[in-house]
């Protein structure tokens, strides 16, 4: 039997770029033939990843297909969705991207693949394996639990007296509570087109042969339980992916180059006692206004603990006058101004927590590294990461009262209160106990993609399925 061939078609936003693209090298590394279907203005970001398959069997093939916005009203700038700013200028890409189906099916008509590993934001690609008979798979960028969240909120209504008051997620192994202000908000009118695509992607994955999901079973296992059994969904945890790349080099450049010198990154970790930093970082979609700003920076400082705080290259002339040269001069603080090499610096034995945002890829790196997380969700599916981090995992602290942002707005949490979240992770007594069952989780993440491990085997399988697949359906090339 000729050698599985699966194309990859990734959403153009970093946090979505990444893991898959790590999980393409994953797939060579298992001798299988991947392609990585991608748009001219992305290609840059794929090329270290096609690098690191120079000797498989197989190297990573990178096809390019024309994204032409202009027939769709949008400026050719904003098909990078990391440079969007407003919510219209998300919802004119996602209509603009549907424009890539004909391209994205002449290419599949000639290379013939035995699936399409495509991302959620591309829904009509079950389409397109109907029109070749070849299986679909689904890539949604996050975890079993929030997966199971998200579904058991499509069957309920809330109905309390206010947006404050907790209610309880129905259908879950764990008692989990939210509140109305921690759902998305998405139903308003700049969210139309928005709301349109994600019903599609949530039809499109029903109907899917499957999902892959960046997790490994050992951090949730009651909710792949939940998600296979209850939810009766097929579906194969492959991760933490991140942890297929084990060289410095990887970790330093992964998604893009890093805007600090490594060398002068790991000096200043390694002046530092183990567990006595903390990583400040909100990823790359997060909005922080000024006035946020300057809570975060007043807290660092107030806190006296050693930090690292990633400021984008945007956010720079926020930086509180004197605040530098203050910390640095005490040698407790680095700022990072751009791109940070997040998984070299997590990993490091001198970082023991991690202020984040909750995104799915910074929680599993969290997780990966062992540190204690102060949870401060913003926008997507962060709030039910959040809860996974704090209530069921135990490995965090909530940053308090925040809700759910249609602006990708992380906002409105006072300096006292955020000391307070880097006191409690940092802190000997609840802190320790975090770091504890975070290196339990630790230990057992690198266990599960090594030879014979849950997301190894679940790999394996995978492949099985596939050929089990083609063995009785011919592709309608």
């Amino acid at each position: 039997m000729a050698t599985c061939h699966v194309v990859f078609f990734p959403f153009m936003a970093y946090g979505h770029m990444i893991p898959m693209a790590d999980m393409a090298v994953l797939f060579a590394s298992r001798g299988l033939r991947t392609t990585i279907v991608t748009t001219s203005s992305s290609v840059h970001r794929l090329s270290k990843s096609i690098q690191k398959t120079i000797n498989y069997t197989h190297q990573i093939a990178l096809h390019t297909i024309e994204f032409k916005p202009n027939e769709a009203g949008l400026p050719p700038v904003i098909d990078n969705p990391d440079q969007i700013i407003t919510n219209e200028d998300l919802s004119r890409l996602l209509e603009a991207i549907t424009t890539l189906q004909e391209p994205f099916e002449q290419f599949i008509e000639i290379s013939q693949p035995n699936c399409i590993v495509s991302d959620m934001f591309f829904p009509w690609t079950i389409e397109t394996a109907a029109r070749f008979n070849i299986p679909r798979i689904a890539f949604n960028g996050t975890g079993f639990f929030p997966l199971c969240v998200a579904n058991a909120m499509l069957l309920y209504q809330p109905t309390v007296s206010s947006d404050s008051d907790p209610f309880v997620v129905p259908y879950l192994p764990h008692e989990i509570k939210l509140t109305r202000k921690q759902l998305p908000q998405i139903d308003s009118e700049e969210f139309k087109v928005f709301l349109k695509v994600i019903i599609q992607a949530v039809e499109a994955e029903a109907m899917s042969y499957g999902v892959i999901i960046n997790s490994f079973y050992e951090l949730e296992p009651e909710y792949v339980r939940h998600y296979r059994e209850v939810l009766k969904r097929t579906a194969w945890h492959v991760g933490p992916v991140s942890l297929w790349s084990k060289n410095t080099e990887d970790k330093l450049e992964r998604g893009k180059k890093s805007a600090i010198d490594e060398h002068q990154c790991l000096k200043w970790l390694d002046s530092k006692e183990p567990n006595s930093v903390i990583y400040v970082s909100f990823g790359s979609l997060v909005k922080v206004p000024s006035s946020q700003f300057y809570e975060i920076a007043m807290a660092l400082e107030a806190c006296d603990e050693n930090f690292i705080w990633v400021v984008r290259n945007d956010q720079e002339a926020m930086i509180p006058d004197g605040f530098e040269a203050r910390v640095k001069a005490k040698g407790k603080g680095l700022i990072i101004k751009g791109w940070a090499p997040q998984v070299l610096i997590l990993d490091h034995e001198s970082v023991g927590g991690f202020v984040t945002h909750c995104g799915w890829n910074s929680v599993l790196e969290g997780v990966s590294c062992g540190v204690a997380m102060v949870a401060w969700p913003v926008m997507g599916e962060q709030f039910y990461n959040a809860k996974l981090v704090t209530d069921v995992l135990q490995i965090g602290v909530s940053i308090g009262d925040v809700e759910w942002s249609a602006a990708s707005m992380c906002d409105g949490v006072k300096r006292e209160t955020i000391e307070r979240a880097v006191a409690t992770v940092m802190g000997v007594k609840e802190g320790d106990a975090m770091r504890m069952r975070a290196r339990e989780l630790k230990e057992k993440a690198k266990t599960a993609v090594e030879e014979g491990g849950s997301s190894y085997s679940d790999l394996t399988t995978f492949v099985e399925d596939i050929n089990a697949f083609r063995n009785v359906n011919s592709p309608t090339f």
